[in-house]
């Protein structure tokens, strides 16, 4: 039982309760204190919250969790935003990292290169010559490399890209300067020793651990494929997955049958289960703002004679996307700019019209910019706004509003104007895609779109900014509704699964602006006690 503080359950019907009893890994009943320790029995458990706030579990629901765990043992440049800070980082990996053929990592930020400009190979050389080096931007979508990774992976003035991609050449030479984007940055990629299956076990416990500790309990990855799922599997089969994992497949440019048969099986082979699902797949419909191959109406304002070009011809995205409909898939498109979303709701428009009405909850993902009259069509169509409040961080983005341009800008992230035109509203961290995967973080920027320390005055584009039980709706039961599961959890009320976490801080009476200092402090998973903050939170006698 937790008692003595305040829930905040998700329930319309009965949104705060004082305590909640917990049996058999569900919700048995919520209710005042008095009710609730009256059910006390010689093997119940009490913990008293003393006040603080309790929710639902968090639902991270798009995120590349192995990617995000095999990052925490690579280079990480998260919150180095000058270059003299990055290349400190990076040659001291190097030096505690002898034994490594590659030095890889990510998390450089476009708008912390001096001028704005990219990175290039030669800033890389300065720190680490003497073996190959690439680093992925926060965002995942492009690549920058040393002298010795290019040389490597035989890139020339000659080398062309197949497919959605670039290599940043210099306008003289011809030669590359040291940045991929988009799959161009594959050619160098594909190099990188690979981890093995062992590696990546234990890159997804350590992983786990992280996620317990910030209320992380159930995620829903957003790209993937068999072998991936497989080690889902072995976590399941030994007992150790303390996180419920919702798979979606990375389509790409093309499946062949014989792949989607093996996805329809796993798919109906955990249909139901509680902890491990497969029922989804992704698509790439653009890039990115930054990098300018996010796909837009209008031509990005700071480079005139571009508007980004999609990832997947149109009609290839249709009939691909209708074709896996019809085996029961639910659709995760990516689509940043105002022309990918565009083209993404008239991809689903065509599916609904050639396979039928159903509740299919389509879903695009990230939609940074969009526009007016595209808000209406995702109720309409019953499709998903998924978005990242850790992208909209004001304090990432200068290089983005500058290509975007000030026409476009009040359109920036509009979760406000979504929700209010009645789609649903769902959060997540894109992680290792982010500055940050603690929801913490996601809450304090839905909340204030301004930075930590309270700049820019005014707040960034603050009339798209959202109420605090919204954002937590939108990382918890809407979460939850986006994966076909909100019947049994995300809510806390009886009958749902036991999934809760507890904060330092009522989120809900603090200063909006003091959100970024709460913690989690106790974490509940299928009803067992999987984390609790030994200094904020500690045992007390009377915990029994």
């Amino acid at each position: 039982m937790l008692v003595g503080g305040r829930i905040w359950t998700g329930d319309r019907a009965q949104p705060w309760v004082e305590a909640v009893a917990i049996a058999g890994g569900r919700i048995a009943q919520v209710g005042n204190r008095t009710a609730i320790e009256a059910l006390v029995g010689p093997e119940t458990r009490v913990i008293d919250l003393e006040g603080r706030l309790a929710t639902p579990g968090i639902n991270d629901a798009h995120i590349h969790f192995l990617g995000g765990a095999l990052g925490l043992d690579e280079v990480d440049l998260t919150g180095a935003c000058s270059l003299s800070a990055m290349q400190g980082r990076i040659a001291e990996y190097a030096r505690n990292h002898p034994e490594r053929p590659w030095i890889y990592g990510r998390g450089w930020e476009y708008a912390c290169f001096p001028g704005g400009r990219l990175p290039t190979r030669a800033d890389l050389d300065a720190v680490v010559a003497d073996r190959p080096v690439y680093l992925r931007a926060y965002d995942g979508h492009t690549g920058w490399a040393n002298s010795r990774a290019i040389a490597r992976a035989g890139i020339t003035a000659r080398t062309r890209v197949e497919g959605f991609g670039e290599i940043v050449r210099d306008p003289q030479t011809g030669e590359p300067t040291g940045v991929f984007k988009e799959s161009a940055g594959r050619l160098i990629g594909r190099l990188i020793p690979a981890p093995t299956r062992t590696e990546k076990l234990a890159a997804l416990r350590q992983g786990m651990a992280l996620a317990t500790r910030l209320g992380i309990t159930s995620i829903q990855n957003a790209s993937g494929d068999e072998e991936e799922f497989s080690l889902y599997e072995e976590l399941l089969n030994r007992g150790e997955l303390n996180l419920r994992v919702s798979m979606a497949f990375s389509v790409g440019g093309g499946v062949d049958e014989a792949t989607i048969g093996r996805w329809v099986a796993l798919k109906d082979r955990y249909r139901n289960h509680p902890l491990l699902r497969a029922g989804a797949v992704k698509f790439l419909m653009d890039g990115v703002i930054e990098s300018h191959t996010a796909a837009m109406l209008a031509p990005y304002s700071d480079l005139p004679g571009s508007r980004g070009t999609p990832a997947l011809p149109f009609a290839r995205f249709a009939e691909l996307a209708a074709r896996l409909d019809r085996s029961g898939f639910q659709i995760f498109t990516h689509a940043i700019g105002d022309r990918g979303v565009r083209l993404t709701l008239d991809g689903y428009a065509r599916v609904a019209a050639r396979n039928g009405q159903a509740d299919r909850r389509a879903r695009i993902e990230h939609i940074e910019v969009v526009d007016p009259v595209d808000i209406p069509r995702f109720a309409r169509l019953g499709v998903l706004a998924s978005m990242e409040p850790i992208h909209a961080d004001p304090g990432t983005v200068a290089v983005w509003s500058k290509a975007v341009g000030p026409k476009r800008l009040p359109r920036a992230f509009a979760w406000h104007d979504l929700s209010a035109a009645g789609a649903h509203l769902v959060f997540s961290s894109d992680w290792p895609a982010a500055i940050s995967v603690d929801p913490i973080r996601g809450l304090h920027n839905a909340v204030n779109r301004r930075t930590i320390d309270g700049q820019p005055p005014g707040g960034w584009v603050s009339a798209q900014r959202v109420s605090v039980e919204q954002a937590l709706a939108a990382y918890t039961h809407e979460g939850a509704y986006a994966s076909f599961e909100e019947s049994r959890k995300g809510r806390i009320k009886p009958g749902q699964l036991a999934d809760l976490v507890v904060f330092s801080q009522d989120l809900f009476r603090i200063p909006p602006l003091d959100i970024h200092r709460t913690r989690v402090v106790l974490t509940v998973f299928d009803g067992r006690v999987i984390y609790r903050d030994p200094e904020r939170f500690p045992e007390r006698q009377g915990d029994q």
